[in-house]
C-alpha cells in the first residue's frame, strides 16, 4: 500500500506561509496593539497613540541602544540580553504598555511573550523614532 505524501506537503506549505506572514508582521512599520487574544492587527504609520500618566513605555533595545537616546521616561527591558522572561512576573498584567525597539521586530516578540502571559493592553510602537512620531514624546539621553 502506498502513501500519500501530500497531506504532508500541503501542511508543510501551510507552515511556511504562516512563517512568512508572521515574519512579515513582526516587521511592520507603524503602531499596532494586541488586544485580549493576543492579536497584533496593524496600525497606520502616521497614527498617534493617546498617553496616559498611568502607561508604561518599555524599549526592548540593548543597553547600548538605550544610552544613544529612547523616549523620556521609558523603562529598558533588554530583550537581547533576555530580561524579558524574568522581567514579566514583575510587570503589571492589567497596566498599559507602548513597547518599541529598533525595527518593531524585538518589540513584537516582547509583546508576544507578555501576551501569553496574560497581558492584553500593549501596543507595538515600531522604532524609536516612529513610538517618537506617535507618542509625542521626547527623544533624551
Amino acid at each position: 500500500m502506498r502513501r500519500s505524501r501530500l497531506p504532508l506537503r500541503s501542511a508543510f506549505t501551510s507552515l511556511s506561509a504562516a512563517a512568512v506572514l508572521f515574519g512579515l508582521t513582526a516587521c511592520a512599520g507603524g503602531p499596532s496593539s494586541a488586544g485580549s487574544a493576543g492579536t497584533a492587527p496593524e496600525g497606520n504609520s502616521g497614527s498617534t497613540v493617546e498617553v496616559s500618566e498611568d502607561t508604561i513605555l518599555l524599549d526592548v533595545r540593548t543597553p547600548e541602544e538605550f544610552a544613544a537616546g529612547h523616549l523620556d521616561g521609558a523603562q529598558l527591558i533588554d530583550f537581547n540580553g533576555g530580561e524579558i522572561p524574568g522581567a514579566i512576573p514583575t510587570l503589571d498584567p492589567e497596566a498599559e504598555y507602548l513597547v518599541y525597539c529598533r525595527s518593531g521586530n524585538r518589540s513584537g516578540q516582547a509583546i508576544e511573550l507578555m501576551a501569553a502571559a496574560g497581558f492584553t493592553n500593549l501596543t507595538n510602537l515600531g522604532s524609536l523614532e516612529q513610538a517618537a512620531g506617535a507618542t509625542g514624546i521626547r527623544v533624551v539621553q
